[in-house]
């Protein structure tokens, strides 16, 4: 259906930035919304931003808001997530998902993940 995969994740020091990218293949067309997650060791996954296909809406939760900005670009079926101001508790695997018009109700397709590792 929808083929997603991240890139850019690496090791950075605490107040440094990361550009993360999801680049979708597939049938792009039905994207409707991309999701940023992200699971530490022993934790369990955790939303970090929304952005929606058709107006770029974007949503943060309070955790990464201000620091975090998600954007896309509809032409190169690319999502990036710019990562400022990195803490060392932001150390995570980070995943890429998208809801599309199939299934608007759950996040059906899944990147393979990218490791961002901060440290102090």
């Amino acid at each position: 259906q929808v083929q997603l995969v991240e890139s850019g994740g690496g090791l950075v020091q605490a107040g440094g930035s990361l550009r993360l990218s999801c680049a979708a293949s597939g049938r792009t067309s039905s994207i409707s919304i991309v999701g940023w997650f992200r699971q530490a060791p022993g934790k369990e996954r955790e939303f970090i931003a929304r952005i929606t296909w058709s107006s770029g809406a974007t949503y943060y939760p309070d955790s990464v808001k201000g620091r975090f900005t998600c954007s896309r670009d509809n032409a190169k079926n690319l999502v990036v997530l710019q990562m400022n101001s990195l803490k060392p508790e932001d150390t995570a695997v980070y995943y890429c998902a998208a809801m599309t018009t199939i299934n608007s109700a759950r996040w059906g397709s899944w990147g393979q993940g990218t490791q961002v590792t901060v440290s102090s």
